[in-house]
Order: C-alpha cells, then structure tokens, then sequence
C-alpha cells in the first residue's frame, strides 16, 4: 500500500469503536475526502508525542464505510510524523481540559507546516462559553461566576435559570435550578470552578437550532427537540432532529459571529440559538451536526467543507 505524502488526512479523535456512525460528524468528512483518494490517519490525543523535535502520533490507516456492518477497517498499524500530512483534524470531544490544552501546544508547533483544522491556537483562545461574553446582547440574560451571593440573586430574579460548566459538553453536567439550593451549587463550583448562569428560555421545549458555520461562512442549521420532559436538546441526550431555516435575525447574528470566527481562524464551528437568542456555545472544539443535516436535507456540508479547503 503506498501512502503518499501529502494525500493523507489525520484525525485526532476518540477511538472509532466509540463513535456512532449515524450521526458522527468525523466519520462523515472522512468518508467524503476517502472518496477523492485520500488516506485516513487516525489516532487519539493520548498517542501524540515530540520526539527529537518532531510531532509523532501512533495510530492507524483505516477506511470507513457506511455500507458495512462493522463501519471502519483498520487497514495498517503506523507510527506518523504529523507534518507528513496535508490536513490534521482535531476532532476529539471535549471536556476542553488539559489533556486537550496539551494537544494544542504540541501542534502549535507544527501549525505552519500543515493545515490544522481548527487551528490549535485559535482553540485554546476561543473559549466555547466565555468567548460569547461579546455577544451578550443577543443571548439571554448570563453571568460566569463562583460567587453564590451573585448566584443566589440571579436565581431570585429570573425564577428559573440554567447552570452549566464553561468547559463540558454535549449536555453533560446542565441543570435546572427553580430555586436556590446552596448544598447543590457549592458542590458543582467545587468541581468545576467558574460557572455560566442563565435565564432558562421555556421556548426550548420546541426546540433549538444548531447552526453550521465553515470558513466564515452561514452554511446550513438543524432544529434539535428534547424529549418529552427534558430541557437538553443534545442528541445524545434523546432530542430529535427536525429541519429547519433560519429567521432574519439568527441569520444576521450567525453572520456576525462567522466573521469573526473566521478573524480568530476558525474554519469549522457550530453556533446554537434558542427562541431566536444565541444561547453561549460557540462550539469551535469538534462542531458536531453535518450528518445529521444531511440525512435531513440532501445538504452535503462535508462536500463544502473540503471544497472550502481547497481540496
């Protein structure tokens, strides 16, 4: 098998047994680049490493496939310098912590020899949640905080609120305060530090709506419903996704953010609205969705992505 250089892509992500092939985002920009000859390199943040000044990674050649059962083939066992590849994509999940903060360090120092997408700099920069601190005005009243003083008023004057980590994921970790329960929240700023507080939006019973932004570009959204009795509209948290358009002003709103995404050089990044108001995830880590929308719509993002890239 001849692997030559410059026609390999590397992911970096969680292991293939762990991902699901109906909706993974990583497995649907691989399968597209697959198709115009392109190898796949794939292997895990645990398995990157500087030695005698160059950025190793000890992984495998693989192929996926949606007409198979099993939907990925290890093809070949193989120790990679990084910079032999034309494009690296970090797409492993969050939490951001600093096992991830490592990774972007170790390809920062490649960063100008191959395309990292996103750019690992750019990823430590821009937070998911603190970064959307510019754009309160769109969003639903917030605050970051580990002050319970500030936490207890916020709750007495908006009722209901949302409390989340700044550094999880996929719905991990959310929850509903309707009052204020200080054994509860002292214990979730034990283990996460700062928080983000928000007025809870009831409108979320019909949905949010996850939008695509690639390259600076407004590319495409999905609505996503939580299931009956749940305020969680990830889908791995049971929503169902539903197609959608945007309405004028979440439009003009994701249009700002993907311009400004694309000054921080951020290529791929995913933008969630909630009854029209951005709701703080700026999902620049491994934006999730484009599978999905396309077995919704027909709408190939994974087509645009590396189209964008010059593929």
């Amino acid at each position: 098998m001849n692997y030559m250089t410059n026609k390999i892509i590397a992911i970096q992500g969680n292991h293939p047994s762990n991902l699901n092939p109906l909706t993974d985002t990583s497995i649907f920009l691989a399968h597209e680049i697959q198709n115009k000859k392109y190898k796949i390199f794939y292997y895990e943040p645990k398995n990157l490493s500087i030695l005698n000044s160059k950025v190793i990674a000890k992984g495998f050649f693989i192929k996926f496939s949606y007409k198979q059962k099993k939907f990925f083939k290890i093809l070949k066992k193989q120790t990679l310098e990084l910079v032999k590849c034309k494009f690296i994509l970090i797409r492993q999940d969050p939490p951001f912590n600093l096992e991830y903060i490592s990774t972007t360090f170790i390809l920062d120092s490649i960063k100008n020899k191959v395309k990292l997408i996103n750019n690992p700099t750019s990823i430590r920069n821009v937070s998911e949640k603190l970064y959307s601190v510019k754009y309160q005005k769109f969003m639903p009243n917030t605050i970051f905080t580990q002050d319970l003083g500030e936490i207890k008023n916020f709750i007495n004057k908006h009722n209901k609120i949302i409390i989340k980590p700044i550094h999880s994921f996929s719905g991990n970790d959310i929850h509903l305060l309707k009052s204020f329960d200080s054994k509860l929240i002292n214990n979730f700023i034990r283990k996460h530090d700062h928080i983000m507080c928000q007025k809870f939006l009831p409108k979320i019973s019909k949905g949010d709506k996850r939008v695509f932004i690639i390259n600076g570009k407004v590319c495409g959204a999905i609505s996503r419903v939580p299931k009956k009795g749940s305020f969680l509209s990830n889908m791995s948290k049971g929503a169902r996704p539903i197609n959608i358009k945007l309405t004028k002003i979440e439009n003009k709103i994701s249009k700002l953010i993907a311009k400004d995404l694309k000054k921080e050089n951020i290529f791929f990044a995913g933008i969630d609205f909630i009854d029209q108001k951005l709701n703080g995830d700026i999902n620049v880590t491994s934006p999730t969705g484009l599978k999905t929308l396309f077995d919704l719509s027909g709408k190939n993002l994974a087509e645009t992505f590396w189209k964008e890239l010059k593929v």
